[in-house]
């Protein structure tokens, strides 16, 4: 990928490999998560997903993350766009997977709210690194 990131002293920073999950419907909505209390931005929308574990693929940590934020178990997903995002806390690779196919009931397990979306999302705040996806996935609409 791309070389380790410097932070303003000139050092490498970490790195956090993050697996993303876009789940899609059919119509084209879209599945954004609010940050629950307690975390970095705390309250703003996002793409659910996780980081990865030591050992871990993208694949996996995927469908482990949405098992344990949703309930719900991924049977289609592919890889589809990584961005790099550099936040204050952070810096992130973030692995984005369309998920097209799944079984269980959504359920905020972190006591998230959760709402099916198309673009202009009618929720806010955005995750700084998800509104790119966000109209990544309205020109694909448009097509």
């Amino acid at each position: 990928m791309s070389e380790a990131p410097q932070s303003a002293a000139g050092t490498a920073r970490k790195v956090t490999e993050v697996a993303v999950g876009v789940l899609v419907q059919p119509d084209g909505r879209f599945l954004l998560a609010q940050r629950p209390a307690g975390k970095p931005y705390e309250g703003y929308w996002e793409f659910p997903g996780g980081k990865l574990e030591p050992g871990e693929s993208v694949e996996e940590a995927l469908a482990r993350e949405l098992h344990e934020e949703l309930g719900i178990a991924v049977s289609q997903s592919v890889r589809w766009q990584v961005l790099e995002h550099d936040y204050p806390h952070a810096y992130v690779r973030l692995h984005f997977c369309k998920v097209t196919a799944w079984s269980g009931e959504l359920v905020g397990r972190e006591g998230q709210a959760f709402s099916w979306q198309s673009a202009p999302v009618e929720v806010g705040p955005l995750l700084p690194a998800t509104v790119p996806v966000v109209a990544w996935l309205a020109d694909e609409g448009k097509r």
